[in-house]
C-alpha cells in the first residue's frame, strides 16, 4: 500500500516540477513565447492520456508498446484527412528533448533489470549474433537487393543501402521484453548485449562507407579510432562503474538516507553515462544501459528511509512480536533493493513519450506510391531475414525469438539513411522507401514477438 502510494506521488510531483518549471521559465513573457510553452503542456497532457489509453491493446495479448506505435502514427497522420493540429508536436523541441530523455531511462531500467553475470554467460552468443546480424543485411543490401532493384545505380548508393539495413533499435524489443515480463530469459540478454555490440559495429560501418563515399578509399586510421573509443567506453564504464559506485553510495547516504538520495544518485550515474557515451561516438542509450548495469542493490544498501521504516512500525503496532520483527525484516531488505521501483514513475512520465513521438515520425503517405510501396515490402523481408538468420548463432535457445528481436531498424536506420541523403548517394524515392522499412520494421516486431513469447509459454506448460 505505501510502495503503491509513494509511485503515485512521486509521478505526481514529477509532473508538477516539469509544470512549474516552464512557468518560471516563461514567468515576464507573455507573448508567443508563453503560448508555446502552456501549448507543451497540453500536448504532454494529451499524448500521457492517449498513450495510457493505448494501453488496451494489452487486453488482446499484445505489448504497451504496439499501442504507443500506432497511437502516436495516428496522431502524426491526421493531417492526411486535413486536421493540422498534431503537426506541431513534432517539432517542439520539449517534446523531442523530453522523448529521447525516454529512450535512455528505459534503457536504464532495462539496464536495472538485467546484470553482468548473464551478459557474460551469453557474452560469446551475443557477440556472434551481432556480427551475423550485421554482416548478413548488408550483404544481401548491398550485392543482392540494391542492384536487383535499382540497377544503374552506383555501388555507394547500394552500400549505403546494405549500411542502413544493419542498424538495430534495442528500444523497441527492450520494450516488448519489459511489457511481457521476460527480460529475464537467456534470449532477452542475447539479444540486449547484441545490440550494444551491434550499435559498436554500425559506427564501425558508418565510417567505412562514408570514407569510401567521400574519399574513395577505406581511412583505416579512423576506423581504427572510432573502434578504440567504442571499446574504451564499453570496458572502462563498466570496470569504473562497478569500482566507484559502491563508494558513492556509501558518501550520498552519509549526506542522507531517504528515497530521494537513492533516486538521485541512480538517476546521476545514468545522465552521467549517457553522456560519457555520446561523448565517445556511442548512442546515449548505451551508456544509460551500462549505468543500469554496474548498479547493483548492494551499492544501495546504506540507504534506509526512517520515514517509512516509522510508518511501518506504526501499521503493525497491533501484531505480536514476531510478525512484526519479520515485516521488519522483509522491509529492511526491501529499501536495499529495487531502485527500479523508484525509477519506473519517471519512467512511466517519459517513455511512453519516445514511442508516441517515434510513431508520429512515421509518414503514411510514403505508401501511398505503389512502386514505393512494393520495393519497401521487398525490401522489408530481406531487412528482416537478415535479422533473423543472426539467431541461427544464439546456441540452445528460441532462435527465432533472437532473430526478431534483432529485426527493429527504428530511429537508428533514419540517422543511416539521412547522412546517405546528405552525401548525395541516397535518393529521395531510395529514402522514402527506407522509410518505409523503419516504420513496418517498428511496427511488425511487437506483435510477432509477443507472438512467439506466448507459443513459448504454451510448450512449456
Amino acid at each position: 500500500m505505501i510502495r503503491g502510494n509513494f509511485k503515485n506521488y512521486f509521478l505526481i510531483f514529477i509532473i508538477s516540477i516539469f509544470l512549474i518549471s516552464q512557468t518560471v521559465l516563461s514567468a515576464g513573457s507573455y507573448n508567443k513565447e508563453n503560448n508555446e510553452n502552456i501549448f507543451t503542456i497540453l500536448a504532454l497532457a494529451i499524448i500521457l492520456i492517449l498513450a495510457r489509453i493505448s494501453s488496451l491493446v494489452e487486453r488482446f495479448g499484445q505489448p504497451a508498446v504496439l499501442g504507443e506505435l500506432l497511437i502516436g502514427v495516428i496522431l502524426g497522420n491526421l493531417s492526411l484527412l486535413g486536421f493540422y493540429f498534431f503537426d506541431k508536436f513534432k517539432q517542439d523541441p520539449i517534446l523531442l528533448f523530453l522523448s529521447e530523455l525516454g529512450v535512455i531511462i528505459l534503457l536504464f531500467q532495462i539496464g536495472l533489470e538485467s546484470n553482468i553475470q548473464k551478459i557474460t554467460k551469453v557474452g560469446i552468443r551475443a557477440f556472434l549474433v551481432a556480427c551475423v546480424g550485421v554482416l548478413a543485411p548488408f550483404i544481401l543490401g548491398t550485392y543482392i537487393i540494391g542492384p536487383r532493384l535499382f540497377p544503374g545505380l552506383s555501388f555507394n548508393t547500394y552500400i549505403f543501402l546494405g549500411a542502413t539495413l544493419t542498424a538495430t533499435s534495442v528500444g523497441i524489443t527492450a520494450r516488448v521484453f519489459q511489457d511481457l515480463k521476460k527480460l529475464h530469459l537467456p534470449e532477452a540478454q542475447i539479444v540486449l548485449g547484441a545490440a550494444v555490440i551491434d550499435d559498436v559495429l554500425g559506427l564501425i560501418i558508418l565510417a567505412i562507407v562514408s570514407s569510401i563515399v567521400t574519399f574513395g578509399t577505406i581511412n583505416f586510421g579512423t576506423i581504427f579510432y572510432i573502434s578504440l573509443k567504442a571499446l574504451a567506453f564499453l570496458i572502462g564504464s563498466i570496470i569504473l562503474g562497478i569500482f566507484i559506485s559502491p563508494y558513492v553510495g556509501r558518501f550520498l547516504s552519509k549526506i542522507h538516507t531517504g528515497l530521494g538520495m537513492k533516486f538521485t544518485m541512480a538517476i546521476s550515474f545514468c545522465f552521467v553515462f549517457a553522456y560519457l557515451a555520446q561523448k565517445f561516438g556511442l548512442a546515449p542509450i548505451v551508456g544509460a544501459f551500462a549505468a543500469g548495469l554496474v548498479l547493483d542493490p548492494v551499492h544501495f544498501k546504506y540507504f534506509k528511509d526512517p520515514e517509512i521504516i516509522e510508518d511501518i512500525k506504526r501499521e503493525i503496532k497491533e501484531l505480536d512480536h514476531k510478525t512484526k520483527e519479520r515485516f521488519l525484516s522483509i522491509i529492511n531488505h526491501h529499501s536495499n533493493q529495487h531502485i527500479e521501483d523508484l525509477i519506473r514513475p519517471t519512467a512511466l512520465f517519459l517513455v511512453p513519450l519516445f514511442f508516441v513521438i517515434t510513431g508520429m515520425n512515421v509518414k503514411l503517405e510514403t505508401m501511398f506510391n505503389l512502386n514505393v510501396l512494393f520495393k519497401a515490402l521487398i525490401i522489408t523481408t530481406i531487412a528482416i531475414i537478415g535479422k533473423v538468420v543472426s539467431g541461427l548463432v544464439a546456441g540452445r535457445v528460441n532462435k527465432f525469438l533472437v532473430g526478431f528481436g534483432m529485426a527493429p531498424r527504428g530511429e537508428v536506420g533514419l540517422i543511416f539513411a539521412t547522412i546517405g541523403k546528405e552525401l548525395n548517394v541516397v535518393s529521395d524515392e531510395l529514402f522514402s522507401i527506407i522509410v518505409t522499412v523503419v516504420i513496418l520494421t517498428t511496427l511488425l516486431t511487437p506483435p510477432i514477438l509477443s507472438s512467439i513469447l506466448k507459443k513459448q509459454e504454451e510448450k512449456t506448460i
